[in-house]
């Protein structure tokens, strides 16, 4: 980006950099990316996991060879629905397990339980299959779950945008805190999306993900937020785009250093669970990785940026407003 033009005193030898001219360049790529994940998610559709729409888990243990194709495709045939078959270790006996599970409405009675295992054991003779847990996941326990995710998230939208309200109030905190939630916003799509598009079920991990993006991006934008305000005071004589420009400027070398590290601890995370075969965290692992990438984008760029052209908007109606 082009250096900026400043007359006023810095509070930092940091370049300035004038982000804030290239405000609908920085918005498009933000509405772009959010558009062709909203259609992604559309085309693709959504997989929700057992745990929020209902259904049944059941847990095998087994010695020797194993083969999940054959596995799903002999429970098929009793349940008739999709099923989704993981393999892992038994942590009390060591041994090996793999779980079978399929959404039911009324879940699966012991009739049904005893085919299913008979089922598998006659598939895999030679592999000691061995029930070892039954559960049924209550549709309407899910879904209340699944809205009480839904309400923590929004409940915490609104404490951000009060918390910064308050905070920032000298510079305009009502605007920066919903400009700050817009960007919020953006990641926890991002994130979401690319769990969809990488054919992860939407499950508790992702509940997990969306909580951890929402603290780590409100706070890399609070830390923005406070090299405005504390610019305020150091350059009196600047204009709101020159505060903005300041404070991204200042803040680029650390929001960036910031992110490199803990992205770069996620990538680890997921090539050691890749390595030793737990698939199940990688639903964690990898869109949070692309929800910390979008919000070092939105925290350095589109929040800021946003509320530069919302107190542009707000001033040139009051000039208007004067005039008539």
């Amino acid at each position: 980006m082009s250096k900026m033009n400043n007359n006023s005193q810095s509070a930092s030898t940091a370049k300035i950099y004038d982000f804030c001219s290239k405000k609908k360049m920085i918005l498009i790529i933000a509405i772009a990316v959010l558009a062709a994940f909203v259609l992604g998610i559309i085309i693709r559709g959504v997989n929700i996991a057992l745990e929020f729409k209902g259904g049944t888990v059941i847990t095998y243990n087994y010695d020797g060879d194993f083969d999940s194709d054959k596995a799903e495709a002999t429970v098929k045939k009793i349940v008739s629905t999709s099923v989704n078959i993981r393999t892992g270790e038994n942590i009390e006996s060591d041994g090996k397990q793999f779980t079978v599970s399929f959404t039911s409405n009324e879940g699966l009675t012991a009739d049904k339980q005893s085919e299913l295992t008979a089922a598998l054991q006659e598939a895999f003779p030679d592999s000691s299959v061995e029930l070892s847990d039954s559960n049924d996941v209550n549709p309407t326990t899910g879904k209340e779950f699944f809205l009480k995710c839904i309400v923590a998230v929004i409940f915490a939208a609104i404490l951000i945008i009060i918390y910064i309200a308050f905070r920032f109030r000298k510079i305009g905190g009502w605007s920066a805190g919903l400009c700050s939630v817009l960007a919020l916003f953006h990641d926890l799509v991002v994130a979401v999306a690319s769990s969809i598009l990488l054919g992860f079920e939407i499950n508790s991990n992702m509940v997990a993900v969306l909580l951890t993006i929402l603290g780590y991006s409100i706070n890399n934008t609070i830390v923005i937020y406070d090299r405005i305000r504390e610019n305020r005071q150091l350059m009196p004589k600047a204009t709101m785009n020159e505060l903005i420009n300041a404070g991204c400027s200042q803040s680029l070398t650390r929001s960036i250093r910031t992110s490199v590290t803990t992205i770069g601890t996620m990538v680890i995370v997921t090539i050691v669970v890749l390595i030793s075969g737990y698939d199940s965290l990688l639903s964690f692992s990898v869109p949070l990785m692309c929800g910390l990438i979008s919000g070092t984008y939105t925290s350095l760029f589109v929040a800021p940026v946003t509320w530069s052209w919302w107190m542009e908007r707000k001033a040139a109606k009051g000039k208007t407003s004067k005039k008539k």
